[in-house]
């Protein structure tokens, strides 16, 4: 199974690019209210909005390649892994987007990596 681990790894990495990209999108954008209106009055911003196409782009790209993952992994070996996606996501909110990361998000993270390694050894 660990031959398959570039293959995990970049459905990983797609699944970053995706939320990353979409987070782009979503902030590049007016806020708008959640109400019907609001939503029906920024519906042609959000679709239309280079980075959320890309986005969505990359997540069909990161499904593709985790169904093609799962027709040749264990489950319970592969799924895992995609928590490194959120280990990512973190990193990429505290360092370039200068999110606030407390400790309780850092523990959580480290149980992931700690999880994954776990998962990986297996």
């Amino acid at each position: 199974m660990s031959k398959f681990i570039p293959l995990i790894l970049f459905t990983v990495f797609t699944n970053f690019g995706s939320q990353i990209l979409l987070k782009k999108g979503m902030t590049s954008i007016q806020q708008f209210d959640m109400t019907g209106s609001g939503i029906i009055g920024a519906f042609f911003d959000i679709v239309f909005n280079k980075y959320v196409i890309g986005g969505l782009v990359v997540m069909a790209i990161s499904m593709g390649s985790h169904l093609v993952v799962l027709s040749r992994v264990d489950i319970s070996y592969a799924y895992p892994f995609l928590g490194l996606s959120f280990v990512l996501v973190t990193a990429w909110g505290h360092f370039v987007l200068s999110e606030s990361v407390d400790f309780w998000r850092i523990l959580g993270v480290l149980l992931i990596c700690l999880g994954v390694a776990c998962v990986g050894r297996s």
